[in-house]
């Protein structure tokens, strides 16, 4: 038999990768930035829902302060990791091409939103926690499964953000 070299197609990511600059250019030391700081601010927006649930089932003032603390690192790593998105977003031509790069950012600038509402309302209102805060927390923590799916799509669906740029 000859040796016949057999090609396969390329994946349209890889495609998409060749013709489009969308490597991460807010790196350390190769590793993208925004990739490892999202994960802080959607576990905390997930956590301050359980925090509220057990409160509202407890009435434990324990878990209200968990919550003002959870509520806060939502907010604050939220605030961290959308400088770095953003930073994304404006430096890197191919990510701002996509679609789903706006939607992913209006989507986590809402959420940074409620999450800081959520905070503010622990820190100035407690009263009003139940049902409120418990709402808010409930509806933060859809948002992050809406910016999250948006930011999935991005890197599974076109490779963006994963590699640091090598077009520099």
């Amino acid at each position: 038999m000859a040796n016949e070299s057999i090609t396969q197609p390329e994946s349209q990511v890889l495609l998409e990768l060749k013709r489009l600059d969308v490597g991460s250019k807010v790196a350390l030391i190769g590793h993208p930035l925004h990739v490892m700081l999202v994960h802080f601010p959607v576990a905390f927006v997930v956590a301050t829902l359980g925090v509220d649930i057990f409160y509202w089932w407890t009435g434990d003032p324990f878990w209200f302060r968990v919550g003002v603390w959870s509520a806060g690192m939502a907010f604050w790593s939220g605030v961290g990791a959308s400088i770095v998105g953003t930073g994304e977003l404006l430096l890197v031509r191919g990510i701002r091409l996509h679609e789903a790069s706006w939607s992913h950012a209006i989507a986590a600038m809402t959420l940074v939103a409620m999450a800081g509402a959520s905070w503010g309302l622990r820190l100035t209102d407690p009263d009003s926690l139940l049902p409120h805060g418990l709402v808010l927390s409930l509806i933060a923590t859809v948002m992050v499964g809406f910016a999250g799916w948006h930011g999935g799509k991005l890197v599974f669906d076109h490779g963006i953000g994963i590699l640091v740029s090598s077009k520099d």
